[in-house]
């Protein structure tokens, strides 16, 4: 945990805040904090600061919060994402908002399993759960507009261009060429990740139609896990070195859930 993260119920008009469970464990038990000590905070949605430990019992933890910087800056990529299998998911969703992604579509393809979209994990409160996690790590607070489409092709057909406006591009290991081999736009990017086993032909000719320009990761296969990391690294590099503004890639519009 290098952020706590208070909801903004938690924190009182004097900055006050009274804690119990996971966070309050973390703060006693792994930074060893005491009664003086001061924390990176942030709330929910809002500023981040510092926390000074008021007191800290076995039952509750008591802190003072002074929050008055804004979060770090959005990430200018924006991700549509194959549904991974929920195992992979949960590393997938923590790395996103760790990174500070702000739009993640997730959605359905042929080589997705049915399967994985009965999973718990994708109830709100649980995917809520893993961004908050990452949001910690990454020092952040802004949580990610998260969509689930299940659905391939009514959303190509329907949806895609109000969720995710602008430059696009695919990532396809039959790609024959580079991120480099194209023109950086002026502001972000949506970039498209495949399953495991990849897009098929026919999803893959459906987003390139929609203007999602190809391009190949190199020789090594990897994870989703690992790709998706990967991905936004090299994109967001990319546009740096073009001179690119970091301005994220879309607005949010709504907070997560299906």
């Amino acid at each position: 945990m290098n952020l706590l993260l208070l909801e903004p119920g938690e924190l009182a008009p004097d900055g006050a805040a009274r804690l119990t469970g996971r966070r309050a464990r973390h703060v006693r038990e792994v930074l060893r904090c005491e009664p003086g000590d001061r924390i990176a905070a942030g709330v929910v949605g809002g500023p981040v600061g510092e926390a000074e430990v008021v007191s800290a019992s076995a039952g509750e933890l008591v802190l003072r919060a002074e929050l008055d910087r804004p979060p770090p800056p959005p990430s200018p990529v924006a991700l549509l994402l194959a549904l991974p299998r929920p195992k992979i998911l949960r590393k997938v969703l923590q790395a996103v908002a760790a990174m500070g992604v702000k739009r993640l579509v997730l959605l359905g393809s042929y080589r997705v399993e049915k399967a994985y979209w009965s999973s718990p994990l994708l109830a709100p409160e649980a995917l809520r759960a893993e961004l908050l996690l990452g949001l910690e790590q990454g020092k952040d607070t802004a949580l990610p507009a998260l969509t689930l489409e299940r659905f391939f092709k009514p959303f190509v057909e329907d949806r895609l261009d109000v969720l995710l406006p602008g430059a696009r591009l695919l990532a396809d290991p039959r790609a024959d060429g580079p991120l480099e081999r194209h023109a950086a736009p002026a502001g972000g990017v949506a970039i498209a990740v495949g399953p495991e086993g990849g897009w098929t032909p026919y999803e893959a000719a459906e987003l390139e139609r929609r203007g999602f320009a190809p391009f190949s990761l190199g020789p090594r296969p990897l994870r989703v896990d690992q790709a998706v990391p990967f991905i936004v690294g090299q994109a967001e590099g990319w546009l740096r070195r073009a001179g690119r503004p970091p301005e994220p890639a879309a607005p949010p519009l709504r907070a997560p859930g299906p």
